[in-house]
This record gives structure tokens, sequence and C-alpha cells, in this order.
């Protein structure tokens, strides 16, 4: 899945960030790496652009456009702003997602979402911890040097204006996680619902301080493992994670909030409910963590919900009523992210063996397909029996119910495409017509006909826009125009619904096609026996 992370920097350096881009640096100290002659180590692989720099370099430019409006000049200013979309690394190998597309992508939310900024916008094909995940940095000049029209994540005049700098507000970032979910539900990538938080929320802080543990771990481990001693621990945990299994174990024994803040407190965790919001004390420390900060998982409607549930389980058991055996542990368990794309190992059609020799395939090729054909054999008959299949007939009909589940969800994501785009279109119209609003209030201000004329004649590009969509909402129907912040929310709302859908929908898909490539070589088994068994009904006969 593609996540944004945005960094604000107060260096006056522009040509640092330039620096970082091109070159190796240590992924712990963020420092460059040198080599043997005390050189910078360039990046083996990277695609960079510099935009809006009339030609010059990406630092002198900003630097020049600084002195020219007399910003960032103080040490406090927030002189730049680096947003880093990470695409998922699953987008290379099964969506086709190459460094090259990834940096048009880049280029492309650049242009629409920060015009009028002078910026750098690169594409790594790894991540800095060669999880293989290719990124996109896209660095801009917190000075804006062009006017640009209001965009919906802009909420004053100065946003728009020339001379003012950008704000990252949380509105703004979340607007810009719903374009990133929205660009990657085009471009047919992996996604997950980046407005509604995570099971497990890990801080950069928390992130970091794990991967310098575990580095501080294996460099303690090494000499043992080159003793042949194996060690007692080889995963390092930090305090919060170690802090979540104990949650975790607590709460998968616990029927009420009373057992679940006792077994919490036996192992030293007080457990505080406040507002509506739980928070958890451990004994190294004076300040509790709250749930907000462990994840979705641990706040106090994930938490009654699971002891609900267990509590019902218990009552069943009581009642002495069975239930079936549960895979799994249970309470709450960190979820993976769904699949959206067809896994290799899945079930695969047979080979018709005697088509391919017919063609003109070798002795090699007819081993290799008897080998494959018997492994999807094998395949075809767990898929077979998983799903409690007895007859051909059972399977058809599931083929069919799995296929207008696949159609009914994907006549619900289009309708909600439509209406999605819809909102956009509007709301692109709000703001163009809230962006004439000088000039309509000047236009009131007038005395006479003749200053009225002359001033609709100066202003025309304005009135010529404000009359569009004046013409949009009278034929929509629209008589109230809606609140920008409400009708950003609906949207919001929209694409995280559509994400939802979108992942349902590849689901219903892979599983679609997992029936129909199981029915497909249950058919062509069938056809081969259907032969023999006719030679053997001759026999009897």
């Amino acid at each position: 899945m593609a996540t944004l992370k945005h960094i604000n920097s107060k260096n006056a350096d522009y040509g640092a960030a330039e620096q970082y881009l091109l070159f190796e640096h240590d992924e712990f100290t963020m420092k460059p790496v040198l080599d043997e002659t005390g050189r910078l180590i360039p990046r083996e692989d990277y695609r960079l652009s510099t935009l809006n720099c009339g030609g010059e370099d990406f630092a002198v430019a900003c630097m020049r456009a600084n002195l020219r409006y007399g910003k960032n000049q103080r040490r406090e200013d927030v002189k730049s702003h680096h947003y880093i979309i990470s695409f998922d690394p699953r987008d290379g190998p099964d969506n086709g997602l190459t460094v090259d597309r990834a940096q048009e992508l880049g280029e492309k939310f650049f242009a629409e979402h920060f015009p009028g900024h002078q910026a750098l916008v690169c594409t790594h094909p790894d991540g800095h911890n060669h999880s293989g995940n290719i990124h996109v940095h896209i660095v801009i000049n917190s000075l804006r040097i062009e006017e640009v029209p209001f965009l919906p994540y802009m909420d004053r005049p100065a946003d728009t204006k020339a001379g003012c700098k950008h704000r990252c507000t949380d509105a703004a970032l979340r607007y810009f996680k719903s374009e990133v979910m929205e660009m990657c539900h085009r471009e047919g990538l992996y996604q997950i619902d980046l407005l509604n938080g995570s099971k497990n929320r890990v801080t950069d802080r928390e992130y970091w301080a794990q991967k310098k543990g575990q580095a501080a771990l294996d460099k303690q481990n090494a000499p043992m493992i080159a003793g042949g001693i194996t060690p007692r621990q080889t995963k390092f945990e930090t305090n919060k994670e170690k802090l979540r299994q104990t949650i975790r174990a607590a709460l998968s024994a616990a029927n009420s909030f009373e057992d679940f803040s006792s077994l919490l407190l036996r192992e030293g965790v007080t457990v505080n409910e406040s507002r509506g919001r739980l928070s958890y004390l451990t004994p190294d420390r004076t300040k509790p963590i709250t749930a907000r900060k462990l994840g979705d998982d641990f706040d106090r409607a994930a938490v009654f919900a699971v002891l609900e549930q267990n509590a019902a389980r218990a009552a069943e058991k009581a009642a002495a009523i069975p239930e079936y055996p549960r895979h799994g542990k249970t309470g709450i368990q960190p979820t993976k992210t769904p699949q959206t794309a067809p896994e290799q190992d899945g079930v695969q059609r047979l080979v018709d063996i005697e088509q391919k020799m017919a063609e003109g395939k070798g002795r090699g090729y007819e081993r290799w397909a008897t080998m494959h054909n018997l492994k999807q054999m094998a395949a075809t008959l767990n898929v077979y029996q998983e799903h409690g299949f007895t007859s051909p007939e059972q399977l058809e009909a599931a083929v069919d119910t799995a296929y207008q589940e696949m159609r009914q969800t994907s006549g619900e994501l289009k309708a909600l495409e439509t209406k999605l785009q819809g909102k956009k279109e509007l709301q692109q119209q709000v703001l163009a017509y809230a962006k004439t609003k000088p000039a309509r209030d000047g236009l009131k201000a007038q005395k006479s006909e003749k200053a009225r004329a002359a001033y609709r004649q100066a202003n025309e590009s304005d009135f010529i826009i404000a009359e569009a969509a004046a013409r949009y909402f009278k034929a929509h129907g629209i008589t109230k125009l809606p609140a920008r912040k409400a009708l950003q929310a609906e949207i919001e709302q929209l694409v995280s619904k559509k994400s939802g859908l979108y992942n349902t929908y590849h689901e219903q898909r892979q599983r679609f096609k997992e029936l129909q490539t199981v029915k497909r070589n249950i058919d062509q088994i069938l056809r081969r026996e259907e032969p023999r068994r006719r030679k053997e009904q001759s026999h009897e006969r």
C-alpha cells in the first residue's frame, strides 16, 4: 500500500535536500556515506526532475525567490516541505510499477497539488531498509512564486497568492492522503485506507528505536553466533510493542473491563479511562501512553468490542452450546493488508499436453507439463475439499455466485466513483466561485453603470469563471452552496468507502478466478476420464 509522509525543514541550505536525494546516506545518522577517499558515493539508481526553477539549480532558484519576496530570512522559518510517497513493494512484480512510472506519478502529483512552487521530484527504486519499495520524494520551496487557483486544501486567500508560503495543516495532509489513495486506485496499485488510522500505529521515533535496537542486538549476538551458541534473544522489541503484546494477552483472557484491568495490573500496567479514551501507564513511566499512540486496536471502542465478544463466547460455553473450533488467536490481532492481486502460488490451469505436443513441444516440456499437472491437480482437489463441494454442480453454482457478487461490488464501486467524481466537480466549481468573490464584491461597490461596465471589463476573466460556475449550479439545481470544509469531509468519506470497496472487489475477483480455474481443471479431468468410463461400460455389457 502507498503511504504519505510529510517533513518540514528549517534548514536554509537547499542544496542539502538535493545532496540527500543524489548520494548515499546512513539510514541511522542520516549523514552522507563517504568512500575511502572521503568523497560522496552517488546512489546507484534514481530519477530526478527540477521543476519551476527557470533552468537554474534548485538551491539557487529558491534563494533568489526568497530574496525577491523577502521571505525565509529568519532561522525559525520553515524553508522547505518534503513529501514522500512510498509504494507497496508488491506493486513492482504484481502491478508493473517501474521507477519511470513512479516518477511520472510524482511529477503529476506535484503539478496538481503544489502549483507555483519550485521543486525537486526524485524517485528511488528501494527503501532505506532494502524493503524493495519504490518511493517518490517531492521537495518544495515553502515560498510560492506564482498565483495559483484555489485548491481544496486551502482555507484562506493568501494560500493562492505569489509571495506567500505553503502550509501543511492537518486538513491539508488528510486531503493529500485521500489523493494518494485515489491515485493508487486509478493506477491499479495496492492501497489501504490512510484516513481512518491503523491497527498498530508506529511513529517515526518508535520505528527508528526498533531499527537501532535491532542493529545493536545483532552486533551483540554476533560473537555468540560465530561460536555456535544460540542467543536467547534475536528480535528487539520496543517498550510500546511489549505493551501492545501485554494488552493483547490480557484482552484475550478477559470477559469484562474489570477483568481486563486486573490482568494488566498483574503485569504492572494501569489502564485509565477518561473522557471516553483509554491510556496505559507502565511501571517505568510517569506519564501514561494514550491508546491513540499505540493504534486503533487499543482504543475504548475496540477494547469493549472484544470484551463483549469474549463475554458472549463464555455465556455460550456455560449454556453448553456446541461451537465450531476457532482458527487463530482471540482478542485483538494485527490485521494484514488485504491482497488485491492474484497470488503467484494459487491454483493454475492444467496444461493440455497432447495439444502442446502436437504443436511441436519437446520431451523436456512434456516432463515439465506432467509434473505441473500433478501439482495443480492436487491444488485443485485441496480447494475443492476446503470449500466442501460434493459435486460439480455445487462448484458451478459457487462460480456463478462468486461472479454475481463480483459484478454487484463492481456496480457499487462504479456508482460510488460516479458520485465521487460529481462531488469533486462540484468542489472545483465552489472553489472557483469563491476565488471570484473579491471581484464580485468590487462590482457591487461601483456607483454608476459606466463604472460597473469598466470594472467588469477590467476583471473580465473573474466574471467569466463566476458566470460559468453559476450556470453549473443552476443546471444541477443547487440553490445554496455547501461549505467547503463539509464538502471536503464528504469527499474523504467517499474515498475511504471506495478504498474498502476497491479491496473487496479485488478479493472477490481473486475468489472467482480461483473457483473458475478449479472448475476448468475438473472439467478437463472429467473429459479425459470420459473415454475410459465409456470403455469400461462397453466391457461390462
